[in-house]
């Protein structure tokens, strides 16, 4: 479902429109398992947008494999929010979701050097994929560009 000004739905929404799981990691800052989340080896060409607005997150051009379990991204397609999160006993920078504020992972300095240096580490529960044949018809269609040069955009 696109929402075209990625708003929030309310809690009595949200509760219906996503899993257990997806409403934990998005609304409570839950964190998913490693190596059993559903997007963590996907490499198929596509779109992910936070899962509870529709909003535009990351594209799979700048997908990679950490070897964390989670997928990372070198970097976002737009803004996020970012937060100092010291839940674990050490600093972090967590990352959310501008239209919605939904809590998407943390975003490390580990990251590729080519690509920038840094690893956005995501939930694939706080995601939602759009593969590239059905953007248009998901009503994000301008984001087709991005794939059809990707042939000249380096790995």
């Amino acid at each position: 479902m696109t929402h075209p000004n990625f708003h929030k739905p309310s809690d009595a929404e949200l509760r219906k429109q996503l899993t257990p799981e997806q409403y934990q990691v998005t609304q409570h800052d839950a964190t998913e398992r490693p190596f059993a989340n559903k997007y963590w080896n996907t490499t198929t060409p596509g779109l992910y947008v936070d899962v509870v607005s529709g909003e535009p997150l990351f594209t799979s051009l700048d997908k990679f494999d950490s070897g964390c379990g989670w997928p990372s991204f070198s970097k976002p397609i737009g803004p996020l929010t970012e937060k100092s999160d010291h839940k674990i006993g050490y600093e972090r920078t967590e990352v959310r979701s501008k239209g919605a504020d939904s809590h998407l992972g943390h975003v490390f300095p580990d990251g590729p050097k080519d690509r920038g240096g840094l690893r956005y580490c995501i939930n694939s529960a706080a995601l939602r994929f759009i593969p590239v044949s059905d953007l248009e018809a998901e009503g994000y269609g301008r984001f087709k560009s991005l794939f059809t040069s990707a042939n000249s955009r380096p790995k």
